[in-house]
């Protein structure tokens, strides 16, 4: 299953370089519940692969919330993630 990063999770003056919202195409947040504890990962185009988990729904349209091992670079917004 594939997915696109959306942003960095953030708040109003925060941002957590580890956490990425995700889409997926799912249409209800019961369905993300579903993939909580799958394993993520993104791969640069260098070839570096940098390996997440899902840990929960984001939102109602079926986002998820990924906490990644490391920090996220800035290019990765836009990319294609696979979920396992």
């Amino acid at each position: 299953m594939e997915g696109l990063i959306l942003n960095f999770r953030r708040s109003v003056s925060n941002q957590y370089n580890n956490q990425m919202i995700i889409n997926v195409d799912l249409d209800h947040k019961d369905k993300a519940k579903q993939l909580v504890g799958k394993t993520v990962v993104w791969k640069s185009p260098k070839g570096t692969e940098i390996k997440g988990e899902v840990r929960s729904s984001h939102g109602n349209k079926g986002n998820l919330r990924v906490l990644f091992e490391k920090g996220m670079p800035g290019q990765a917004i836009g990319t294609k993630v696979e979920i396992k």
